[in-house]
């Protein structure tokens, strides 16, 4: 698996003209865990990130990348296991407990619950704004479905375009967000990192990233 961060002299993600592009591969000591142990194994060829179920949340922080506005592509891969499957990307990190984060719960992919189809994909900026108070204060603002419903037990596709406070969040190459969002802080963290909730464990693979100056 490689990163590609790429630094772009325009304003719209679309335009790939006059840039620099640095690539490397990812290896397990260019990680900085937080409350997960993380594993590098190998799925069809492919490198794959894969960070074990402990309680509390849990990130793989990538070291000696800096990121604060683009656009961040990956695959994930949760499970259909009801409250036991929470993972995603978190982003602007100051440290292990200040930090946004995008994530989806897969068990709620393909519910017949309506209520529980409502929470697929949720944006949390930990720690003023973590789901409970979002759900409470903001409700259906920052968490929304996934349609069309990926299988929660096979890899998606996931593609965050970042840009100052505006957040959206595509699935399996759908032109429709399927969150939209103005992010609530400004944390001034530039940390990227692999992110699973309480719990759940995660995989993720072909992470690319373009970052916009």
């Amino acid at each position: 698996m490689k990163i590609t961060v790429i630094a772009m002299l325009f304003s719209s993600v679309t335009v790939f003209a006059q840039q620099n592009t640095a690539t490397k591969p990812i290896v397990a000591n260019k990680f900085k865990a937080f409350n997960r142990t993380v594993s590098m194994i190998k799925e069809e060829g492919t490198t794959v990130i894969k960070l074990n179920e402990a309680e509390g949340p849990g990130i793989a922080w990538i070291k000696a990348l800096e990121f604060t506005n683009g656009v961040i592509d990956l695959d994930i891969q949760g499970k259909d296991l009801l409250q036991q499957s929470f993972v995603g990307v978190a982003f602007h990190g100051v440290n292990d407990t200040t930090y946004e984060a995008v994530y989806f719960r897969p068990f709620n992919f393909s519910t017949s619950d309506p209520i529980r189809k409502l929470h697929a994909v949720q944006y949390i900026a930990n720690p003023q704004f973590d789901w409970p108070k979002l759900r409470t204060d903001f409700p259906n603002q920052y968490e929304k479905p996934v349609t069309p419903a990926p299988d929660p037990n096979k890899w998606f596709h996931v593609r965050l375009q970042i840009k100052g406070r505006k957040v959206s969040v595509f699935i399996n190459g759908n032109t429709l967000p399927m969150l939209a969002i103005e992010g609530l802080v400004d944390t001034g963290g530039k940390m990227v990192g692999y992110w699973v909730g309480n719990g759940s464990a995660g995989k993720w693979k072909n992470l690319n990233i373009t970052a916009i100056k």
